[in-house]
């Protein structure tokens, strides 16, 4: 793979603003309304593609719960007369691979073909079908309702689930990022064909698609299909405003739980994708906890004390602002100790900020990595979804390494003061003899 090869030498052998020097983005808006990203490479006879929409989690209501996900599932279960095996086979007979995204914000499906006209127009054609007429049956939707609410009580058994399900409602309380992605059984069990209809016609339409392609064809090609994707889709475009995230009540859940290990997750609301405090707190959490064994709560936590064998810190980025999490896992015995040091760590840092010799470690171990972000077409592919689905600018893959390097001790410890209060965390231990789970909280 001589471009990918070529491209991962330039950002290691020189500065990293070269690298949009082989990465060049297009980027057009169509009559309709979608956006396009678009980056021509003829390396290899291969398109990478994926069409993403306003359409995850955080479009839902307590009462829809699982509703956005399920439009998601079921349109490549029957679509434009195909039945799902009719799919299935048309794909593997072209040696195409098709696979879904769903998140809070966004829902969409990616397709990866072979350039070469023939494989490509089949597997086109099959997509087009999905994007643009799905079925949603009422024997699949019967059939996945069913996998789904089994899958759902079962999780509800394993304590990380627990934990992770539990903090989202106490960080979020009301507010749409705090709904189950999949859904409760009682909201799954009232959806009806219609509800998927209707949300799929508001939300799936032409004015809300961000098409993403990588691969070997030319612009006007990747004009037209795109055109061919889109063109019978819903017109218009979906007001996708969310609330702001308030500030939650610090609150520490301890639920009883058989497991020999206690899970621990600590969060707060973080960061939006738009972020002016981003590159601060990014680099910063790598020297928190961000960077494996080289991080503080690594060091303090499992190689100074050897209470856990591994914990991480992360911000998830969304519309808006996504959680900051500490997350850990130790013996039920030693929770509490784990807990507080855990807390310490993080007001220690948040007071003090990082030395300069964490910092310059850290931004040289995240701008020497970075190649590996872009090493392949599908990784290429998931940053141009994210340009486009939050309008980030074009030079966003070369303005991310120039921010990394500018950024200071002192923008850490002011961006964390200011956006991360240690006090006001909400806390959830699974694996205390406590209280059961309460999943109506909030």
């Amino acid at each position: 793979m001589r471009f990918l090869q070529l491209l991962i030498i330039v950002w290691l052998g020189v500065h990293a603003q070269w690298a949009l020097a082989f990465l060049p983005i297009q980027h057009w808006q169509m009559a309709n309304g979608t956006q396009i990203y678009f980056v021509e490479n003829h390396d290899l006879p291969i398109l990478d593609l994926s069409v993403e929409f306003p359409a995850g989690s955080s479009t839902d209501t307590a009462e829809t719960s699982g509703r956005a996900s399920m439009v998601q599932r079921l349109m490549a279960m029957g679509a434009g007369g195909l039945f799902e095996d009719q799919i299935a086979e048309t794909l593997a007979d072209v040696g195409a691979e098709l696979s879904g995204s769903f998140d809070l914000d966004r829902a969409g499906l990616s397709l990866r073909t072979l350039s070469t006209q023939q494989q490509r127009v089949r597997a086109l054609d099959v997509l087009a079908k999905i994007i643009q007429q799905p079925e949603f049956a009422d024997a699949i939707l019967e059939r996945e309702r069913a996998r789904v609410i089994s899958a759902l009580k079962e999780a509800d058994t394993k304590p990380e689930v627990i934990a992770n399900r539990v903090l989202m409602k106490l960080l979020y309380g009301k507010h749409p990022y705090g709904l189950r992605g999949s859904g409760e059984p009682d909201s799954l069990t009232g959806l009806k064909r219609q509800d998927l209809v209707d949300f799929y016609r508001t939300h799936y339409t032409a004015g809300n698609a961000v098409i993403a392609m990588i691969g070997d064809i030319k612009r006007d090609e990747a004009n037209r299909i795109a055109e061919m994707l889109t063109e019978n889709l819903p017109v218009g475009k979906t007001d996708n405003h969310l609330p702001a995230v308030e500030k939650p009540e610090p609150l520490i859940q301890k639920i009883a739980h058989p497991a020999t290990q206690s899970h621990i997750l600590l969060a707060y609301p973080g960061l939006s994708r738009k972020d002016p405090d981003y590159f601060p707190l990014l680099v910063g959490n790598y020297i928190l906890g961000g960077g494996g064994f080289v991080s503080r709560l690594m060091k303090e936590i499992r190689e100074t004390r050897g209470l856990a064998y591994s914990v991480y810190s992360t911000f998830m980025p969304y519309q808006e602002k996504g959680p900051f999490e500490i997350g850990l896992q130790t013996k039920r015995e030693q929770a509490d100790e784990a807990l507080h040091l855990a807390q310490k760590t993080l007001s220690d840092f948040v007071e003090q900020g990082p030395t300069e010799e964490e910092l310059q470690a850290a931004r040289q171990n995240i701008v020497g990595g970075f190649p590996l972000r872009i090493d392949s077409n599908r990784k290429i592919l998931g940053y141009l979804g994210v340009i486009g689905f939050y309008d980030l600018p074009l030079t966003y893959l070369e303005d991310y390494v120039k921010a990394v390097e500018k950024v200071t001790v002192s923008q850490i410890k002011d961006a964390f003061q200011r956006r991360i209060d240690p006090a006001g965390m909400v806390t959830v231990v699974v694996g205390a003899e406590q209280t059961a789970p309460d999943f109506s909280c909030c």
